[in-house]
């Protein structure tokens, strides 16, 4: 018997991306997957909902997938993740183009839900959210992986409904991201992500800590390097830089969102940290780590933001002086205690100061780049970018998506995943141009 096939759409964050890869894990064998939706017979979209941007993004989608179901081979729509997890009584009826709800713990359900839609039935699985342990993977990027060491977060920021979607913070088991990472084969760089994960242990209580798994995938011979996204400035404690300083798999490279620098701004956010701590902590950590490049994200234009406290966002950044850095206009979401705070800044003038931060930005981000000319730097190819004709990848600064690119041009065979030694020859605004060198570390 013919297998049907599935196709998934991925939206949101890595996060999510994580999610998605353990959900095909289950279909292995029993479907044959597809990267091509048009061929799909049933398409997963696993959505995001943070933002009142992505709960559109996720609709606009799963409407543009429907139309397959009038002019292609899809016979089935499930939609999972955080939108149903967060609005399933608003979408269930409105959505009537979905054969199937899934929240964001769901994958052991999905084989079972797929007989269930076949057999004639609407279905509703979102459960609670809570993550179920599985270190199945199928795996959708090139030579990295992201893997999720903890979910749902307990810091409950003023403007975030993640608490709400995905629940308290819960580490997953030492033992068992050991063997998730175990089992994804060769992994050049490994990325870990959580919604905090300088917090990872908290709740373990067995003297787990970011350090000591870190220390514990380096172990790991499948491993080429580590990089740690999203870390909360609050938890990077000494022993962790230090750990960047001696330990040769660590990528020099740190996610670490701040959202803003007006300590009355932060206190309103219910943020911890306050801006001499931030600057202490980012000079502290330039001094002990030579070359690190710190990454961090903020919000412009949070309720009763003035225009005293956005100046005094704009002087941080140069201060600071980030590698990269990305900007994002308050997003209004009911059901956060900023929701219904006063004073909400006009979408005009968000719009305005996130593209005032991003000039800003691209300022340091651009002078940061100019130290690169001349020198030679160690890139993992990506791919080869058919506009440019160049080849491109990333150096250390560069984490995937979130970050530029090295581009170089290269006299001899090379194919993604491969490590080169490029010399820097021109700089951009983010990116890097360049022409590799003779010999190549495999």
């Amino acid at each position: 018997m013919e297998l049907k096939k599935v196709g998934v759409i991925s939206l949101g964050c890595d996060k999510n991306r994580v999610d998605t890869e353990k959900m095909l894990s289950f279909l292995k064998g029993k479907y044959e997957l597809t990267a091509d939706i048009n061929e799909a017979e049933i398409v997963i979209i696993n959505t995001c909902a943070f933002l009142e941007s992505s709960r559109k993004e996720a609709i606009e989608e799963i409407l543009s997938v429907a139309e397959l179901k009038k002019t292609g081979k899809l016979e089935k729509i499930i939609v999972s993740g955080c939108l149903p997890q967060k609005f399933i009584g608003e979408i269930y009826d409105a959505l009537p183009e979905a054969d199937a709800f899934m929240g964001v713990s769901d994958y052991k359900k999905l084989t079972e839900v797929i007989e269930r839609i076949y057999s004639g039935e609407r279905v509703n699985a979102v459960g609670i959210a809570r993550e179920e342990p599985t270190t199945e993977r199928v795996l959708t990027t090139n030579n990295y992986a992201y893997i999720k060491i903890a979910d749902g977060c307990n810091n409950f920021c003023t403007y975030c409904l993640i608490p709400f979607i995905r629940g308290r913070y819960r580490s997953v088991p030492e033992a068992d991201i050991i063997k998730e990472a175990k089992s994804l084969g060769n992994v050049k760089e490994l990325i870990l992500v959580a919604q905090d994960t300088t917090k990872y242990g908290c709740d373990l209580g067995g003297g787990e800590n970011i350090v000591r798994l870190i220390r514990k995938l380096s172990a790991l011979e499948n491993i080429g390097s580590i990089r740690i996204l999203y870390s909360y400035p609050e938890n990077v404690t000494d022993e962790l830089i230090e750990e960047f300083v001696v330990n040769d798999k660590l990528i020099k490279y740190i996610d670490m969102p701040l959202q803003h620098a007006s300590d009355s701004v932060l206190k309103r956010m219910n943020r911890r940290g306050r801006k001499a701590e931030y600057l202490s902590l980012i000079e502290k950590m330039k001094e002990r780590i030579p070359g690190i490049a710190i990454r961090s994200t903020f919000i412009a234009g949070f309720p009763g933001e003035t225009e005293e406290e956005f100046d005094e966002l704009k002087e941080f950044l140069n201060e600071a002086k980030f590698f990269n850095a990305g900007f994002f206009a308050y997003s209004r979401e009911e059901g956060t205690a900023a929701y219904n705070f006063d004073n909400q800044t006009d979408e005009k003038e968000k719009k305005k100061r996130v593209k005032e931060l991003y000039k800003t930005q691209k300022k340091i981000s651009k002078e940061n780049l100019k130290n690169f000319k001349g020198k030679t730097i160690a890139v993992t190819v990506d791919g080869f970018d058919d506009n440019s004709l160049l080849w491109y990848g990333r150096a250390y600064f560069n984490a995937p998506d979130i970050d530029g690119k090295v581009y170089f041009t290269i006299d001899r065979e090379t194919k993604s995943g491969d490590k080169v030694n490029v010399k820097i020859l021109k700089t951009g605004d983010y990116d890097l141009f360049g022409t590799a060198e003779q010999d190549r570390r495999k």
